[in-house]
C-alpha cells in the first residue's frame, strides 16, 4: 500500500514508522526542520521505540513537505494534526484537519482518509457532508506520550468508526501491522467510535483525580498515602495501575478531551465529568498552597514535562502551579533539558543542574528521578511509587 500520513507528532509519527515496514509511506509535515531530520533518520520527538526504529528497522519512510507528492498515489491518508480545545466556542480546533482534506480532495478524491486527530463527537458525519465525500473515515488512537509506536505495536484495540468491509480492511490493515497481531478489533459508526475516545481519557482523567484526592487527604491529616494506596489498589476490581499521585493530570490529551466531552454534555444531566475536571483545578491550588507554607524564595521546578521518556509539556500541570505561585512573588528557576533557552515565559531556565539544585530552597518535581538524589531534602514530590 501506498500511505501518507500527515503530522509528525506521537500519533502521525508512530502510525508512519508503524506501516513503512510493511508498506510505502510518506510522512508530510509543514515544519521543514523536523521533515529534514525525518530524512536523516533521526525522530524529532522523544520515544524510545520510535528512535530505535528509525536507527535499526529497514523502514520504507520518506519524509517531505509537498503535499502533491504525498497525495497523489496514496490510497490511505492518515490525518494526525493538532485539535487544541478552544475554549471561546467549547469546541475543538478542527480547522487543521479541514484544511488537510480541501488539500487532498483535488488531488487525490479515491483515497481512504483516516482521521486520528481527537474530534468532538459528530464530527466525521458533519466533515463528509461539508465536503460531499464519503471517503472520510475516523479510527481513535490510545497512545502514551514516549510511547507511541510501542503502543501502536501492541494496542490494546483497533477501533473503525464505520461498519463497512473497507472499515474491516482498515482494521486488518492496523491489525497486520502489530507484533502479535492479537488485539481485539471493533468496527462501529463513526460518532460512537469519537465517543468511545473521548469517555476512555475521561475516565483515565477521573482516576488521577480519585488518587490524587486520596493524597491531598492524606497530605492534608499526615496519613501514610503510599501505604493506603496500596491497600486499596489490591481489589483487583481496582487494580494496581494508573495510581501514582501527581501535581494534576495534563499533557496535551486529557485536559482537552474532558473539556470537550463536557461540552458535548450540553443538555445531558451530569455531575461526574465537571467534577473530574474541578478536581483537577483543585488538586494544583492544594499543591501550591502547600509550596507556599514552606516560605520559599526561590522554587525550582525540575522538569516541566508530564512524564519521564517524554519531551512534550504542553498543558503540563506544573506550570499552573508555576502561574499560581508567580502571583505571591516567588521567583521561579526552571531545569528542563530540552529547551536550549535562557526563558521560558519569562523564568529564568536553568540547565546546569549542580547551580540549580543549589540555588533553589524548593525543588518542585511531579516525578522522581536520580538527578535529585543529591538535594532530596529540598524536593516536593507526591510521587509515591516512582513511575508515571
Amino acid at each position: 500500500m501506498n500511505i501518507t500520513v500527515v503530522g509528525t507528532g506521537y500519533v502521525g509519527l508512530s502510525n508512519a514508522v508503524l506501516f513503512s515496514r510493511q508498506h510505502c509511506v510518506t510522512s508530510l509535515d509543514i515544519n521543514a526542520q523536523r521533515v529534514e531530520l525525518l530524512s536523516q533518520g533521526i525522530s524529532p520527538i522523544v520515544d524510545e521505540y520510535i528512535e530505535k526504529f528509525l536507527k535499526e528497522e529497514k523502514l520504507n519512510l520518506n519524509a517531505t513537505c509537498d503535499p502533491k507528492q504525498a497525495y497523489s498515489e496514496a490510497d490511505y491518508i492518515i490525518i494526525a494534526t493538532p485539535t487544541n480545545y478552544d475554549s471561546d466556542t467549547n469546541y475543538f480546533d478542527t480547522s487543521s484537519i479541514e484544511s488537510v482534506i480541501a488539500e487532498i480532495l483535488p488531488l487525490n478524491s479515491k483515497a481512504i482518509i483516516i482521521i486520528k486527530s481527537t474530534i468532538p463527537v459528530g464530527y466525521t458525519s458533519q466533515v463528509k457532508e461539508k465536503f460531499n465525500t464519503e471517503q472520510v473515515i475516523f479510527s481513535p488512537e490510545f497512545l502514551r506520550e514516549g510511547k507511541a509506536l510501542y503502543d501502536n505495536l501492541y494496542p490494546s484495540r483497533i477501533i473503525v468508526g464505520e461498519k463497512s468491509e473497507r472499515a474491516e480492511k482498515i482494521a486488518q490493515l492496523y491489525l497486520d501491522a502489530t507484533i502479535d497481531q492479537k488485539a481485539p478489533t471493533l468496527c462501529m459508526e463513526s460518532t460512537e467510535a469519537e465517543a468511545v475516545k473521548l469517555f476512555s481519557n475521561t475516565y483515565l482523567a477521573m482516576r488521577v483525580a480519585y488518587f490524587n484526592e486520596l493524597d491531598t487527604y492524606c497530605a492534608k491529616h499526615e496519613l501514610n498515602s503510599h501505604d493506603i494506596v496500596q491497600g486499596v489498589s489490591l481489589d483487583p476490581r481496582i487494580g494496581q495501575h494508573y495510581n501514582n499521585p501527581s501535581f494534576g493530570y495534563g499533557g496535551y490529551c486529557l485536559p482537552k478531551d474532558t473539556k470537550q466531552l463536557l461540552a458535548n454534555y450540553k443538555d445531558v444531566p451530569q455531575n461526574l465529568i465537571q467534577a473530574i475536571i474541578h478536581s483537577n483545578k483543585t488538586r494544583k491550588e492544594f499543591i501550591s498552597k502547600e509550596i507556599l507554607k514552606k516560605r520559599p524564595n526561590v522554587v525550582g521546578i525540575y522538569r516541566l514535562t508530564m512524564k519521564a521518556d517524554s519531551d512534550n509539556f504542553r498543558d503540563s500541570a506544573i506550570q499552573d502551579i508555576i502561574r499560581e505561585l508567580e502571583e505571591y512573588n516567588v521567583q521561579i528557576v526552571i531545569f528542563e533539558p530540552t529547551l536550549n533557552v535562557e526563558t521560558f515565559e519569562n523564568y529564568v531556565v536553568n540547565n546546569d543542574l549542580s547551580e540549580f539544585l543549589r540555588e533553589c530552597d524548593v525543588i518542585l518535581a511531579n516525578r522522581m528521578h536520580a538527578d535529585l538524589s543529591t538535594a532530596e531534602e529540598k524536593v516536593y514530590t507526591r510521587d509515591l511509587f516512582g513511575e508515571n
